[in-house]
């Protein structure tokens, strides 16, 4: 399938790893040319390095740590003035685990910033340019936690909550403009910040890693985890063309993990 994306240009937030950096590996392999952005430069530059070299597209490094509300605001003006972006994926990496009370001020703060205020911010200025060209697709990570709140992750269940309202809000905005906006909820995907969730819980019930992480194995109905190379290329499907007439929508790839219709 030619999912026309050949000649577009992206920007890959929280692409140092993980879910980020396979998205902006596929979009690559479809010809895509890529801004791969996160905070560790070393990382970001050699993906960029391999892209590049891998599939002979436009690839390159920006550092950007979400965050930071200047850092963010200088990625807007970038956007605005520099780049010509025809796809946005908005992917930042999670908060700790935490109950819903006990949190402090300062997590609430820079969980609002990284997850909702950024993904605002450049959704703003990625439709500036989309809106003249005609064409344009914004795609936000988010997490099944916005369906069936995962227990242990509190903040996230709550921040990236907002970013459904404002992500279903914008894309009948901007639907008439040839601009798609939606999101993907990865469900457990094999990721280093799934260990990372694993051992806390693990922890906090007196369990050991092993028997914690089989558990949550046997509780998903295909029997094991996601990879991220098939959640990449949903999530790459959706900034094709060939999904033009899917908007406003919350696609899971969980492997059925989440129990509600």
């Amino acid at each position: 399938m030619d999912l026309g994306l050949n000649g577009k240009r992206a920007l890959v937030l929280g692409s140092s790893q993980g879910i980020g950096a396979e998205i902006a590996r596929v979009l690559a392999r479809e010809g895509c040319n890529v801004y791969v952005g996160a905070r560790r430069l070393d990382h970001i530059q050699s993906l960029a390095d391999e892209l590049s070299e891998e599939f002979n597209v436009d690839a390159k490094a920006y550092p950007i740590d979400l965050s930071d509300g200047i850092s963010v605001e200088k990625l807007c003006e970038m956007i605005t003035h520099e780049w010509k972006i025809d796809i946005l994926l908005n992917n930042a990496g999670g908060p700790p685990p935490s109950s819903s009370t006990g949190v402090s001020d300062e997590i609430w703060e820079s969980s609002l910033q990284s997850l909702l205020m950024s993904t605002i911010r450049l959704s703003e200025a990625a439709v500036k340019g989309m809106r003249e060209r005609g064409w344009g697709r914004i795609l936000t990570v988010a997490s099944s936690g916005v369906i069936q709140p995962i227990p242990n992750l509190a903040v996230s269940n709550t921040v990236r909550s907002a970013v459904v309202g404002f992500t279903k809000t914008l894309s009948n905005e901007v639907a008439k403009d040839g601009i798609t906006v939606n999101m993907v909820l990865p469900g457990r995907i094999d990721t280093e910040r799934l260990a990372s969730i694993h051992k806390a819980s693990a922890n906090k019930q007196g369990m050991t890693y092993e028997e914690f992480r089989d558990n949550s194995r046997s509780s998903i109905p295909a029997r094991r985890f996601g990879t991220v190379k098939e959640f990449a290329e949903v999530a790459v499907f959706l900034m094709s063309v060939c999904a033009s007439y899917i908007t406003g929508s919350v696609i899971r790839v969980d492997g059925g993990v989440i129990q509600s219709v």
